[in-house]
């Protein structure tokens, strides 16, 4: 093998280098670089990762809808951009749409499915899908039942109801789409069996805005980089959304309610989660936002409230020399309002309000915070004066772990965190401690004012 090697290394200076991997080797030429940066792909020939539409007949599907008129009758009649304004009633699936059209259903159009297979399968360009009502998909992850699949660029999908589906509304490989004031809600399912209300799959620059998910799976977001997400609302699922992989998604203004898991950043980097409301999420993987090997984010204006953890972080930031910045937050009434599993360095924390958290903050491996930077917070229990009222405490604010470091460092410890025997060790810690505590964060401007009840978020 090391022979080989060697015949390898020996072969390098033959391999023409020009072009290859220019921003690592060194290139000067900076138009050439932006030239590959703005390109756009969507004129690009379609290069297929994933199987291939297959939707079972409607012979094949449930009776009930065997009497409908099938949908697809109206489609194939409507010339290619076209308006087609069916008349209301219900109609059978499935529906394979290969070209563009508008198709408004004016919210009295239902297409069903027969609890088989997919209902709906966009596969092209310039689509406008409104006013329907697409119910009855099949029931198998195997084959991605949904209500709605879409594989194409620049479509609108606004207004629908989406119920009684497994999946509903499936992107992949589709790019500057906007899918906008849907309703979406999966079968009737325990949890973990349910299908994703909403799935971005290789599909960029896409707008999620003023949607409803709700007792689905999860909202996830795998391999998309450049998606907007406005205003959506997600209840009673387990992940309100969920980025794999996935690089430069803004999440702003989102109301996210009794999820298990509010937003979750997963190998992903260049994140904006800003203004948005993430409440109760609880049970024992509650967490309002969860980071996992993702760098360089911003957190900016949240209110996370009622949540098990406000923030966890699990090794991140990640990418040397990165950062993620929390920025004007309300971390109020979490079980832990910041939980990280190491002491690593890259936080900056400014201008955030920490209010009636049974913990303020928990570092595992018998770490501390104070690698990153706490600036001008208010910490409600701050103990000292601001005597000048220019609204900075006189004194900063210090945070120590006394037998604290008991629960941190053995999880099953956790439930007895505020009983009574825990809390009288504690105490006589805080009066007497045995060793010296440790520092876990050091604010030395805390805000003497929550800015939050001010109004100034």
């Amino acid at each position: 093998m090391r022979l080989w090697g060697l015949f390898f290394l020996l072969l390098l200076p033959a391999i023409p280098l020009t072009g290859l991997c220019s921003d690592v080797i060194g290139g000067d030429d900076e138009a050439e670089r932006s030239v590959g940066l703005s390109a756009d792909m969507n004129n690009m020939p379609r290069v297929d990762v994933d199987k291939p539409v297959h939707l079972v007949p409607l012979y094949l599907r449930d009776k009930r809808i065997h009497g409908l008129r099938p949908f697809q009758e109206l489609v194939d009649a409507a010339p290619a951009g076209s308006i087609l304004r069916p008349k209301p009633g219900n109609y059978s699936g499935p529906v394979h749409l290969t070209k563009p059209l508008t198709i408004d259903g004016g919210g009295k159009v239902s297409i069903d499915g027969g609890n088989k297979s997919t209902v709906f399968v966009v596969e092209t360009n310039g689509v406008t899908l409104r006013g329907l009502h697409l119910k009855g998909s099949g029931s198998s992850h195997d084959s991605d039942d949904a209500c709605l699949n879409v594989r194409g660029h620049h479509n609108l999908i606004e207004n629908n109801v989406i119920d009684d589906c497994l999946f509903g509304i499936d992107l992949k490989q589709s790019n500057n789409n906007t899918v906008r004031g849907n309703r979406i809600r999966s079968k009737p399912a325990d949890l973990g069996v349910r299908g994703d209300g909403l799935r971005l799959w290789y599909s960029m620059n896409n707008r999620i805005e003023k949607n409803q998910v709700v007792d689905s799976r999860d909202m996830v977001v795998w391999y998309s980089n450049g998606n907007k997400f406005y205003h959506n609302y997600g209840a009673r699922s387990r992940y309100s959304i969920h980025f794999m992989f996935a690089h430069n998604n803004v999440v702003e203004s989102n109301r996210f309610y009794d999820n298990a898991v509010g937003v979750y950043l997963m190998y992903s980097d260049h994140s904006l989660v800003r203004n948005n409301v993430i409440s109760h999420a609880t049970g024992a993987t509650g967490m309002g936002i969860g980071f996992k090997e993702a760098s360089d984010a911003l957190l900016e204006g949240n209110e996370i409230i009622y949540c098990a953890l406000g923030l966890s972080a699990d090794l991140s930031p990640f990418q040397p020399d990165s950062k993620i910045i929390l920025k004007n937050n309300r971390l109020a009434y979490n079980g832990i309002a910041i939980a990280f599993n190491s002491d690593l360095a890259g936080y900056e924390v400014v201008g955030n309000s920490f209010e009636g958290n049974i913990s303020t903050l928990s570092v595992g491996g018998a770490g501390s915070g104070q690698r990153n930077t706490w600036r001008g917070n208010f910490w409600d229990e701050y103990e000292g004066f601001d005597r000048n009222n220019d609204g900075i405490g006189d004194t900063s604010y210090e945070l120590y772990d006394y037998a604290d470091r008991l629960w941190m460092e053995i999880p099953q410890a956790r439930f007895f965190k505020i009983s009574p025997a825990l809390e009288v060790l504690d105490f006589l810690e805080r009066l007497a401690p045995f060793s010296s505590p440790t520092l876990l964060l050091k604010d030395e401007k805390p805000l003497f004012n929550s800015p939050w009840k001010r109004g100034k978020k």
